[in-house]
């Protein structure tokens, strides 16, 4: 029972800090190039991860490393560079409402490529919500036409890579302690992150005396601490403790979070969008109820 609770407990929190996440990419867009804000981003998450559980990283074997590596890549470093892109030209909303099809990849690539099978329960639930996060997706290109939505295929393809690496999480790194992977993840990519960083012009004068530079460092912290560093901790033990498809249905309700966000920062939201939360919701209650 404490198990149950545990994982409703931390689907919400995860929810709440990501929902929270979209519109800090945009915030911390007013000064800095996507390029920099994903290095950054990994960066200052790493060093955060460094200080919190490097010495959780003892004895793991080569295999191990290896998935934890690939973790990384797929979880954290390209989704990083993807969704700060699109959301150059799409509302932080809109980003977080197609990372709701999560699951279905989840599902999909679970069983192609990992032999996991979900329930008729919850692949049910799964195209529920996913037909609410169709109805705001289609209404939200209604009422802002001048978007760009070929740049919405960088936030598809992000899904994609998270979908394949909760089911690596599951499958290769199911006994690793959640902190020993997003620490192993983040020593994997740091590296990379610098060369972006170093490559992005990100140390010129142009950029580092900006009008906007100090308040989106500000905005990329809070992005690397919650929205990354403790979130990733989160998440991987989420994966741990229920179902892949569970884990990913936190994408069904980081929208409901970021909707609310972008209305405090002027976004619009319609009376439909409202309805579409409703069922995507209801789906999330379908997929992972027992009877």
């Amino acid at each position: 029972m404490i198990k149950e609770n545990k994982k409703w407990v931390f689907l919400f929190l995860l929810a709440l800090i990501w929902g929270s996440s979209f519109i800090l990419i945009k915030k911390s867009l007013i000064g800095l190039s996507p390029m920099q804000l994903g290095s950054l981003r990994i960066i200052i998450t790493g060093f955060i991860l460094f200080i919190a559980g490097f010495n959780s990283l003892k004895n793991l074997s080569k295999n191990t490393i290896k998935w934890i590596a690939l973790s990384g890549f797929l979880g954290t470093f390209f989704p990083a560079f993807l969704f700060a892109y699109a959301e150059t030209e799409i509302d932080s909303a809109i980003a977080s409402i197609l990372n709701s099809i999560v699951p279905i990849n989840t599902i999909l690539f679970g069983f192609l490529a990992f032999n996991i099978i979900s329930t008729k329960r919850q692949i049910i639930g799964v195209l529920i919500g996913f037909t609410g996060a169709i109805l705001l997706i289609s209404n939200g290109a209604a009422i802002n036409p001048n978007q760009n939505y070929w740049y919405a295929l960088l936030v598809i393809i992000a899904t994609v890579m998270y979908a394949f690496n909760i089911n690596i999480i599951k499958r290769h790194l199911q006994d690793i302690p959640p902190l020993t992977i997003a620490v192993g993840n983040f020593i994997v990519i740091i590296v990379p992150a610098f060369l972006v960083l170093i490559y992005s012009g990100f140390f010129t004068q142009q950029v580092l005396q900006g009008p906007n530079f100090s308040i989106s460092i500000f905005y990329v912290f809070l992005l690397s601490l919650f929205g990354t560093a403790i979130a990733k901790v989160l998440f991987n033990n989420l994966v741990q403790i229920s179902t892949p498809v569970f884990a990913s249905s936190v994408t069904y309700i980081m929208p409901i979070v970021a909707v609310f966000w972008g209305l405090l920062d002027n976004e619009v939201f319609s009376f439909w969008q409202g309805i579409a939360t409703l069922i995507i919701l209801g789906g999330v209650y379908l997929a992972n109820s027992k009877r």
